[in-house]
């Protein structure tokens, strides 16, 4: 089987809005990837053309409030936008998987420092605790990635340790105990597995609710700062061309909506597909 059989195979599984979510996933991950090589204009080209311009064969997202071209600056913001919140769901969803395997298979006092500590985590709102975080250490790069990694773990946590401590009581990972298999072997061995799929599909998610609580920072003035600009940055320092209906303004928000959108979609038929596979299997 070659190795462009598998992707495709997988494709054809995917319902209808499955495909359309993934395609639009990829494709702004590819403008991440790319899109500063396939930008038509320079980030900070000041002037280039009217304050608030429209639509046109030359800026085809129109202009912002200092002229530049805001299609360009959407591709380079697809990079912060895009990237920090990859890697802060990466870090995150890691992050609360480790700790919820450590706690299925380490000692009773372990377990329970780890839930009352992600507990205490809990009770705080996502965005509370963002903005409380940011304003104390400041909003550079590597803080915004720390604070949606702080903010966002304990959620990945309890969904795998949830999952984690229903499989330990499994027969097969008794089995493995009685075996004399060490805890490490029975967690990356006989619990991570079953739990891949599952905890894949809640990174997805998580990805989403970065995008957004990245996105809102921005906006608020507390996420990505000048000379560097993500698509809620764009939003916000157009925002004064709303009331004109500026594409300065609606083309970031729909860029925001549609990485949103797409990545949902993609994850409902992930998780669409789970009851279906078994159904086939007990055929």
């Amino acid at each position: 089987m070659s190795t462009l059989t598998l992707p495709w195979r997988f494709f054809g599984t995917l319902s209808l809005t499955g495909k359309i979510g993934l395609l639009v996933t990829l494709f702004w991950i590819l403008m991440a990837l790319f899109g500063t090589a396939l930008a038509p204009h320079s980030l900070d080209g000041i002037g280039e053309g009217d304050l608030f311009g429209g639509f046109s064969t030359t800026f085809w997202f129109g202009t912002d409030y200092l002229g530049r071209d805001i299609f360009s600056r959407i591709l380079y913001g697809a990079r912060y936008s895009i990237g920090l919140a990859l890697g802060a769901a990466l870090l995150a969803s890691t992050i609360g998987t480790l700790l919820a395997l450590l706690a299925a298979v380490a000692g009773r006092w372990l377990e329970e420092i780890l839930g009352r500590l992600n507990d205490a985590l809990l009770v705080l709102p996502g965005k509370i605790l963002a903005l409380m975080i940011v304003a104390v250490f400041g909003s550079s790069l590597p803080m915004l990635i720390i604070t949606a990694v702080f903010t966002y773990w304990p959620g990945a946590y309890r969904i795998a340790y949830a999952m984690a401590s229903n499989l330990r009581s499994m027969d097969y990972v008794r089995a493995s105990r009685l075996r004399g298999e060490s805890r490490l072997y029975v967690a990356l061995h006989d619990i991570l597995p079953n739990m891949l799929h599952p905890m894949l599909a809640d990174f997805g998610l998580r990805f989403v609710y970065i995008v957004l609580l990245l996105s809102g920072l921005s906006f608020l003035g507390l996420g990505v700062q000048p000379p560097y600009a993500d698509w809620g940055t764009l939003v916000r320092e157009n925002l004064q061309g709303l009331f004109d209906g500026s594409p300065a303004v609606l083309m970031p928000a729909l860029a925001i909506a549609s990485l949103t959108i797409g990545a949902n979609l993609f994850i409902d038929s992930l998780q669409a597909m789970r009851p279906m596979q078994a159904a086939k299997e007990a055929l």
